[in-house]
């Protein structure tokens, strides 16, 4: 495929994501969207929907030009990422789509604050290493159901400066005080768990 044809697939890979993940709901506010308020960029994008235009929802309408906007704005590595995710969620089960779309709809929930601290966190963990990244991805992994629950309490009952002081700490932190941290948190784990299994047994 030539890079033409790939833009125009990522782009509408985008565009489907939007309606995937978030589809028609009874909301009725929407204003429609005419195909001749779309600018010449976002009719490019959305020339398979062309001769339909008009039978689409007002809700879905926005919705496909939201997506067409926004991949317009991406850079080239945001678009590459794009495609990769459209590509994880073709295969993704039913189920596994209505986890993440219950998530995204947390997600919107969040005040702005949240989702800035949510974008930021994201945003330090696509700068690390993709070893350091693979580590980190295999510790959450490991661990079980109710420490997931724990941790993700404790992260959001930590207040925005408790959290910076934890970051600044961290990486002040020399190699070596880092490990000996990791293994006083994994020895912490490991005692807690021979606990509750001694509490079920």
């Amino acid at each position: 495929m030539n890079n033409a044809g790939k833009f125009f697939m990522g782009a509408l890979s985008i565009c489907m994501l939007a309606i995937l993940l978030f589809p028609a709901g009874a909301r009725g506010e929407e204003e429609p969207v005419s195909w001749d308020q779309l600018n010449p960029e976002d009719q490019q994008i959305l020339q398979p929907y062309a001769d339909r235009w008009d039978n689409l929802d007002p809700q879905q309408q926005q919705k496909l030009q939201r997506g067409a906007q926004r991949w317009n704005r991406m850079t080239p590595e945001q678009r590459r990422r794009a495609r990769r995710q459209m590509k994880k969620w073709k295969k993704m089960s039913p189920e596994q789509r209505e986890r993440i779309r219950r998530q995204y709809k947390k997600y919107k929930e969040l005040s702005p604050d949240e989702r800035q601290r949510l974008r930021e966190a994201r945003r330090r963990y696509q700068n690390l290493p993709p070893e350091k990244r693979e580590q980190l991805r295999k510790r959450w992994q490991s661990m079980s159901p109710d420490e997931r629950r724990r941790f993700r309490k404790r992260m959001r009952d930590m207040s925005p400066e408790e959290r910076e002081r934890r970051r600044k700490r961290w990486q002040n932190m020399t190699p070596e005080e880092r490990e000996q941290f990791r293994q006083r948190r994994e020895n912490r784990r490991n005692e807690n768990r021979q606990q509750q299994r001694g509490q079920n047994d």
